[in-house]
């Protein structure tokens, strides 16, 4: 069979390879000659071509375009330079999830070979059905160093989940108080807020300079603790930003990247993300829907905080999300965790109201509960966590509790994962 290829090879060595390959059209044939990484993208889009072959140095091309590939099942050739400078791009193209390589100087002959065995291995992929639209395996990571990973945990919620930025400030605080290396991140691209809630003055969202560096193969973890701002010991912060109208610069396979780094450099990467799932990723927008991040975090984490507010409008959505979580994220851990928890909005006894409530009608079992507390306010106007500024309130001891709690349950099976296996956590941590 005659492999359709696009090539895109800067300099001579595109003339070079195309006359190389001329006596060879039954096996391989040529159908574009790609100026860009744009026209490149077209034509693997446009399911024109099974493979994609490029020279080391072409511009432009990242993550998302090696993701890209992948994803419609097109393998990608990098042809490299001989020496030092080979090696180093290798290691670049490495970092953005390119696999194969190939000497620039080899063969036309071995180079089309290698051509062969790229679509082969794509083809062993996606399950041998041969279908150039299908498959979506991730990119590979690059070299992180040798690092035991650490934990993801996502904290998340339907839309209206108050709290959920405040669950995650401090339960990343009270882990690092633990002596516990932690990364929070703020992944809201509905309007973060981490950054104003511990009142830190940079505005330049250190997310997205982050995720530059991850497009660019350039991320490690050094490289992500510059962009992390220190703001208490064990604890550094990837702030993001709060206009709404830059989500799309938040992409996914670099979000990957830097969920990976962030693993390798930390006991504990917390994301903070935003509420609800309107605009989950599928196979006809190339995986950026507004909420693909939320995705991604989902797929990776190890624990999902799912979050849900104490009044009868915050637990029916926050049943409907849970009813959802065996689907959206099947591998992990998931705790439910209700917030504002407070006799005015269920009735008295709060904490007994709300813990059957969501066992009767969605079989919840073991909800955290956290208590309405000043302690809240107390803590956003002075910028600051409620460790800081509320050591001894009610809610900084309920979620002080549910870190405890995830340090002694998140490397045992599921199915022992329950509240009750921790002999000292409350159930009712609405009690102060």
């Amino acid at each position: 069979m005659t492999l359709p290829v696009a090539v895109s090879v800067p300099g001579s060595a595109e003339a070079r390879l195309l006359a190389g390959w001329e006596p060879l059209r039954r096996e391989l044939v040529v159908v574009r000659r790609c100026p860009d990484v744009a026209d490149l993208l077209a034509a693997a889009g446009a399911g024109l071509v099974r493979a994609v072959v490029v020279g080391a140095d072409l511009p432009g091309c990242d993550s998302e375009t090696v993701e890209a590939f992948r994803r419609w099942g097109v393998a990608l050739l990098v042809l490299l330079p001989e020496g030092a400078g080979g090696e180093a791009a290798e290691r670049r193209w490495r970092a953005v999830g390119a696999l194969r390589f190939a000497g620039e100087d080899r063969p036309a002959a071995d180079l089309a070979r290698e051509v062969a065995l790229a679509v082969e291995a794509v083809r062993a992929e996606d399950g041998g059905d041969g279908d150039p639209r299908g498959g979506a395996a991730e990119p590979a990571p690059g070299p992180l160093g040798p690092a035991v990973p650490g934990r993801t945990v996502a904290v998340w919620g339907p839309h209206g989940s108050t709290g959920r930025t405040t669950v995650a400030v401090n339960l990343a605080a009270e882990l690092a108080l633990a002596d516990q290396a932690v990364l929070l991140l703020d992944a809201d691209t509905r309007g973060a807020a981490v950054g104003q809630v511990l009142g830190l003055l940079d505005e330049a969202p250190g997310l997205l300079a982050a995720l530059r560096s991850a497009a660019d193969g350039r991320l490690d973890v050094a490289a992500l603790r510059r962009h992390a701002a220190a703001v208490a010991p064990g604890l550094a912060v990837l702030t993001g930003s709060g206009d709404p109208a830059r989500w799309s610069e938040v992409r996914p396979a670099a979000f990957r990247r830097v969920l990976e780094v962030g693993a390798a450099g930390h006991d504990w990467t917390v994301v903070d993300l935003p509420g609800g799932t309107d605009d989950l990723p599928d196979g006809f927008d190339g995986g950026r829907g507004r909420d693909a991040v939320t995705a991604a975090t989902l797929e990776a984490a190890e624990v999902v905080i799912v979050t849900g507010t104490a009044d009868p409008v915050g637990l029916q959505r926050f049943l409907r999300t849970w009813q959802r979580m065996p689907e959206l994220a099947p591998d992990a851990l998931v705790l439910p965790v209700v917030t504002r928890v407070r006799a005015s909005a269920v009735g008295g006894s709060a904490a007994r109201r709300t813990t059957s409530a969501l066992h009767r009608l969605g079989g919840v079992e073991a909800p955290v509960l956290l208590p309405e507390d000043e302690a809240a306010d107390t803590a956003l106007l002075a910028g600051r966590t409620l460790a800081e500024v509320a050591p001894r309130s009610g809610l900084r001891r309920a979620v002080r509790r549910l870190a405890e709690h995830l340090e002694a349950v998140v490397d045992l099976p599921e199915d022992t994962a329950d509240l009750s296996a921790d002999p000292g956590f409350d159930r009712l941590l609405a009690r102060r």
